[in-house]
């Protein structure tokens, strides 16, 4: 992904020989990152802006180059934006980036040997990487992912670093920009895309119902954590 986390792109096999495939190498994987690449620093720039008042601009940054997660980042800012504290922030980027748990566990037959390697190797998790640089076999191409991943995290600091700078350019983005509207739309897309999978919709309207009710009783932010409780649901046997 770029670091906006929720698309599956599509890309084209791993090159083979026969039935065996081939690993594709850092520079390949740089090259297939690009797109997502260009579209990630697009957006990078959309966060830096919105950012800017609620952070400060060394710590937007720095947040895009510790984080570098589209939907943990604007998660994080939809609390701050709303009145919530730094922690609850945290705890919401938190959560969201759970998915990469599992994302981990697929990787760790790949990942070379020594710890602190596999640990370095898996900070290039993101989401289209992790999708491209899978093979037939079920492995996955590590350098590959290292590549795409490194060109989706310069243009994500970089674009997050641009819109900082254009953020005092614009004044006051909330009224002539309309950036209040940019943390639930981009929540909103990113529900969208995951209405389709199967009992989506009921731990959906579960989530909307829980973070309804508790938001005139707990304080800004608090809702939703407590909402993603609702996805206990999508855990139940079928």
């Amino acid at each position: 992904m770029p670091p906006v986390d929720a698309a599956e792109p599509t890309t084209a096999a791993p090159h083979t020989i026969g039935a065996t495939p081939v690993e594709r190498s850092f520079a390949d994987g740089v090259r297939a990152g690009i797109p997502f690449a260009l579209a990630g620093g697009v957006f990078a720039v959309t966060y830096g802006v919105a950012a800017l008042p609620l952070l400060g601009a060394v710590p937007a940054v720095v947040m895009s180059m510790i984080v570098f997660g589209g939907a943990a980042q604007f998660g994080a800012l939809t609390v701050l934006a709303s009145g919530g504290g730094a922690p609850t922030a945290i705890l919401v980027g938190t959560l969201i980036n759970l998915r990469f748990l599992p994302m981990g566990i697929s990787l760790a037959p790949s990942l070379p040997h020594r710890l602190r390697r596999r640990a370095a190797h898996s900070q290039a998790t993101v989401d289209p990487s992790w999708v491209m640089a899978r093979r037939p076999d079920g492995r996955y191409d590590i350098d590959f992912m290292l590549g795409a991943s490194a060109a989706q995290y310069v243009s994500w600091v970089c674009g997050s670093a641009l819109g900082v700078a254009l953020g005092p350019l614009l004044g006051n983005t909330t009224q002539t920009l309309g950036l209040d509207a940019v943390f639930p739309a981009f929540m909103l897309g990113l529900l969208a895309t995951e209405l389709r999978r199967p009992g989506a919709r009921v731990v959906a309207a579960a989530g909307a119902m829980i973070a309804i009710v508790l938001t005139p009783l707990l304080p800004p932010g608090l809702p939703i954590v407590a909402a993603t409780a609702a996805t206990l649901l999508g855990t139940r046997p079928s």
